[in-house]
């Protein structure tokens, strides 16, 4: 018997798959202008994201997820291209939030060591494999650790954030974000300037994760729309709330895009005098940023699993270990990890490599999303005779709308991740691009390959 959600359960589950204190750092930056960006955000991706993935999980609940939709909408070698994108998106993202353990890691012990690229990569290689062996041993471990990570690492410290910004305001501390309508607009005059919003697009991105859900709630039409209302008020109010602390205490050019929350907490204390309680706060933030990175290092592997078994990829990366996990996939994802890591002795600060690596993980999510938007509109054609539980409100005009709105949001957020942000130093503009570029080639091209080389043995349960 399947369990019945109610609202507030389902939109808990996309909470904790989406909110990120690591995220408010990066938006910071932009101020008061950083609410423009998340109602920008909100109307042209996060909300066409949700209701689409919600009508297409209904329908095909199959294991899968975004590589069965695509299948059924286009063919199994774009629903692999699909499975594939959404899996290695998750690879080059690893390392960010890696850095950001890493970053967080440093001001329990010396606050300079966030700045240092060596010990940020060795970092995130012990970091992702210590993380690789707990999904190993289960998800019942793992999900312990996502479970009480999203408590204590995320939920705790990100109102506590809240709170001591709201304190600084009422005791007439200075101030650095302008509350004005000149600082609500941001400066549009060039394509650099608007290239922080890949970051904040990619900070909503995970909706579709929650989305198979849909089908375990009682009344989808009515329910899931509301979940979906309270858990994005949850998540934007959060997410502002957070950003504007942090923009408030720490002036945009001292912002640390990997260490940015656990600085804002620390100038926050020492304001306090309560400068003892930061390494407690530091192990908090840590362990909810491992709690996230566990959960999603087995997700998308287990999602890639699907394509595997179904012949994409050779007998060895098939293999499941006693525990149900996907051994293999699990290892073959920590040995390209450990080589993206190598970004960070490679760029010219760690500021830099985060943002570099960043911008190719949403680059590559985004196109996963095109393809998931377009088999919406697909598939409302091609097969309208599945049933789906919930339904995007206004027919076939309804999902053209909805899913074309998304599709023009991410195509825009595409092109503007190949300008390097004005306030950021990059190093060699042709070598961020290249990096941009023949990243998105390569790994858009790698399940085509893959699939030239395929053998009949690849087919073996």
């Amino acid at each position: 018997m399947k369990r019945s959600l109610n609202i507030f359960f389902l939109a808990m589950i996309n909470v904790a798959a989406i909110c990120s204190i690591k995220n408010w750092p990066l938006t910071a930056v932009y101020g008061f202008s950083s609410l423009f960006y998340f109602i920008v955000a909100i109307l042209t991706f996060f909300i066409p994201v949700s209701l689409v993935s919600a009508e297409l999980a209904t329908g095909w609940p199959e294991r899968g997820g975004v590589y069965a939709w695509v299948k059924a909408a286009f063919g199994h070698r774009l629903g692999f291209l699909a499975g594939w994108l959404l899996w290695t998106e998750n690879v080059v993202w690893y390392p960010t939030i890696l850095s950001f353990i890493a970053g967080t890691v440093a001001y329990i012990f010396s606050p300079t060591l966030a700045e240092n690229t060596l010990y940020m990569f060795c970092m995130i290689f012990g970091t992702f494999w210590g993380v690789t062996l707990i999904n190993l041993l289960g998800m019942k471990v793992s999900g312990w650790i996502s479970t009480l990570g999203v408590i204590l690492g995320t939920i705790i410290p990100g109102l506590i954030i809240i709170g001591l910004g709201i304190a600084w305001l009422n005791s007439g501390r200075p101030s650095h974000v302008d509350f004005s309508w000149g600082g609500f607009i941001p400066d549009l005059s060039s394509p650099a300037k608007l290239s922080l919003l890949v970051g904040v697009l990619l900070g909503f991105a995970g909706m579709e994760m929650s989305a198979v859900h849909a089908r375990d709630v009682k009344n989808p039409q009515r329910d899931y729309p509301r979940a979906i209302l309270l858990s994005a008020t949850i998540i934007v109010v959060l997410s502002i709330l957070g950003t504007l602390a942090i923009a408030i205490v720490i002036p945009k050019e001292n912002i640390n895009l990997a260490a940015g929350g656990i600085e804002a907490i620390s100038v926050f204390l020492d304001s306090y005098h309560l400068s003892w309680a930061m390494p407690i706060i530091a192990v908090m933030i840590t362990f909810g940023a491992l709690g996230g990175t566990s959960t999603w290092a087995a997700g998308p592997s287990k999602g890639l699993l699907a394509a595997a078994q179904d012949g994409d990829f050779p007998p060895i990366l098939h293999k499941v270990n006693k525990h149900d996990m996907p051994a293999a996939m699990l290892i073959f994802q920590g040995i390209i990890v450990s080589i993206l890591g190598a970004i960070f002795l490679l760029m010219p600060d760690v500021n830099s490599s985060f943002w570099i690596l960043l911008v190719l993980a949403s680059q590559l999510y985004l196109i996963m999303y095109i393809l998931m938007f377009a088999a919406g509109i697909v598939l409302r054609y091609k097969k309208p005779e599945v049933a789906r539980a919930y339904r995007i409100p206004g027919g076939n005009f309804g999902m053209w709308l909805t899913a074309g709105v998304g599709l023009i949001g991410a195509l825009f957020a595409i092109v503007i991740g190949f300008f390097p942000p004005a306030d950021l130093e990059m190093g060699s503009t042709l070598f961020y691009e290249l990096f941009l570029f023949l990243g998105i080639i390569i790994f858009c091209a790698m399940p085509f390959i893959i699939l030239l080389f395929k053998k009949p043995s690849w087919n073996q349960p």
